[in-house]
């Protein structure tokens, strides 16, 4: 029904099967290439001899590269059509995953993962239009359930089977894994191709200056939320700089857009109430599930966990992505598509009051349960988010574009701000923390004495210097300490998503009262029209 969208014809069940198969395959490698990089950056860190901050780039530039392409790629859909869109982007995907392989440093790593993430970008849409074409009409809104969450399942198919392909040639084991990924993508698109779709003239000069302004400018905001808790921020100059930049690339680039006469965003129908609320639940789902990486995982490697030690905790993860991908097809209805949103905030709330009541001895398998509801709301709120208000696009489609870019940019930047968020909350706490803990532990407390003879006796038969085996007993009470500061700051931290999924709650509750009373008021009132009119009409008959 829009332009730049594949036609949907009858196909015979085997050729269904296939584009399902096919749709599934494409939006899985997409989503793979960041969440290999991702899940396995300490490796990548030892490889490149990076510090932290400097690593920290590769996940970033590649958000970057993903979200400022989006405002491109549905019009070159629209224009130059879908063949050359599926057959121009999966060789460029193949051949960015081949210069990977080519890659010796840092900088020159970083510069393929930002091509990476743009033409990773195309992907995520491509899998769904194959997805859409495995199903019947009537069925339709399961394929988008479906091809919007197969992209969830990369982070813990990632955690479960990298550690291997980095045993086959360090980090190059990973991108020749990718690469063979892309060309089977590619050869799978090559044998069987979407059917064709309208094609019209729709860029025009001003959409590449918008381009111009939005990318640098959101480009900058991913940089500042991806490197402000490592960096630090107030300590670093650089980032106050970045942030007022990018505020002034974008507001201009919003400016410019608000006075066209055909936008390439309709910054008019973004500011509406109804769209504005939902791209502010989006971001705080988005924020909220941020819990699972800068969180859960997020304790466990502090603890010393690598990712072949919680492959039990990513299998319950996937199972919890698989079942909300399920649930949300089976269940999915254009009537109701703002309960599986409330679903999904009751279910990231009981996750987090879960994980709250972790302790030092906490590994994955006491996390699988809450792990599991939180992936399960990672996949099944998706969907019925997005359908929310496909309605005002089918009938102006001009504003798709405006649609892709406020769903990519709540998505990448929902988990960009939960991650700065969370992750600076939890360091604050842990310094909070640490700071009260240091306070108890005097020589005065036989508790604390009590504890130092026990790692003197652990170290007696190491250290024969008195002076040395006290300083040690000292250092090795000074590091519980630090590690139970952080797991209480983990469990604030949880405490807060928690906080943060209850407030969202209640407001998502209370506006669908406020809109359900206001409808039956409506109804009320045509129904009481509607009976004056007959009254009226039957006066009229018997006059």
């Amino acid at each position: 029904m829009l332009p730049g969208s594949p036609s949907t014809p009858l196909h015979p069940t085997p050729k269904r099967i296939a584009f399902g198969l096919i749709g599934l395959l494409i939006s899985v490698t997409g989503a793979l290439s960041n969440a290999l990089v991702t899940a396995n950056l300490s490796n990548l860190q030892g490889v490149f001899g990076a510090y932290s901050n400097e690593i920290a780039w590769l996940p970033s530039v590649y958000v970057m590269g993903n979200i400022s392409i989006n405002l491109l790629l549905v019009k070159f859909r629209q224009q130059y059509g879908l063949r050359a869109f599926t057959e121009a982007f999966l060789v460029l995907y193949a051949l960015v995953s081949f210069f990977h392989l080519l890659v010796n440093d840092l900088s020159s790593a970083i510069i393929v993962r930002a091509a990476h993430g743009m033409v990773g970008a195309a992907l995520s849409s491509l899998g769904i239009y194959y997805q859409v074409q495995a199903w019947p009409a009537k069925h339709r809104l399961k394929a988008m359930a479906i091809g919007l969450g197969a992209s969830q399942l990369a982070i813990p198919l990632a955690r479960l089977f990298s550690s291997e392909l980095l045993q086959l040639e360090q980090w190059r084991g990973l991108y020749l894994f990718e690469l063979g990924l892309a060309m089977i993508c590619l050869g799978a698109v090559l044998i069987l191709k979407l059917p064709p779709g309208d094609r019209m003239k729709v860029f025009e000069k001003k959409d590449f200056l918008t381009f111009m302004l939005m990318a640098p400018g959101m480009a900058l905001f991913c940089a500042v939320l991806s490197l402000g808790r490592i960096e630090w921020w107030t300590s670093t100059p650089w980032l106050g700089v970045c942030l007022a930049l990018g505020l002034v690339l974008v507001i201009a680039a919003v400016v410019l857009e608000h006075n066209r006469s055909n936008p390439l965003i309709n910054t008019r129908w973004l500011r509406t109430g109804a769209i504005f609320r939902l791209g502010i639940v989006m971001v705080m789902l988005r924020v909220t599930l941020a819990e699972q990486n800068t969180g859960a995982i997020g304790y466990l490697q502090q603890v010393g966990l690598l990712n072949d030690q919680m492959q039990g905790l990513a299998l319950a993860i996937l199972l919890g992505v698989i079942a909300g991908i399920a649930t949300s097809a089976l269940t999915i209805n254009v009537k109701h598509l703002s309960w599986p949103i409330v679903v999904s905030l009751l279910l990231i709330i009981v996750a987090s009051l879960m994980d709250a009541q972790s302790s030092p001895l906490t590994r994955g398998n006491n996390m699988y349960f809450s792990q599991f509801l939180l992936g399960f709301s990672s996949t099944f709120f998706i969907a019925p988010a997005l359908l929310l208000n496909i309605g005002s696009v089918v009938t102006q489609p001009k504003n798709l574009v405006s649609l892709v870019v406020l769903f990519g940019m709540s998505q990448n930047l929902g988990g960009l701000i939960g991650s700065a968020l969370l992750g600076t909350f939890q360091v604050w706490r842990e310094k909070y923390h640490s700071s009260l803990l240091g306070d108890q532990l005097s020589l005065l407390d036989p508790n604390v004495t009590e504890r130092l003879s026990q790692y003197s006796g652990l170290f007696n038969s190491l250290i024969g210097d008195p002076a040395q085996l006290s300083a040690q007993s000292t250092a090795q009470l000074q590091t519980v300490a630090t590690l139970q500061a952080n797991v209480l700051a983990y469990n604030d931290t949880y405490l807060l998503t928690a906080g943060m999924a209850f407030v969202t709650l209640i407001w998502v509750l209370w506006r669908l009262s406020r809109l359900r009373y206001l409808n039956w008021q409506q109804a009320k009132r045509e129904a009481e029209a509607e009976r004056q009119m007959l009254q009226a009409n039957k006066i009229m008959r018997n006059e």
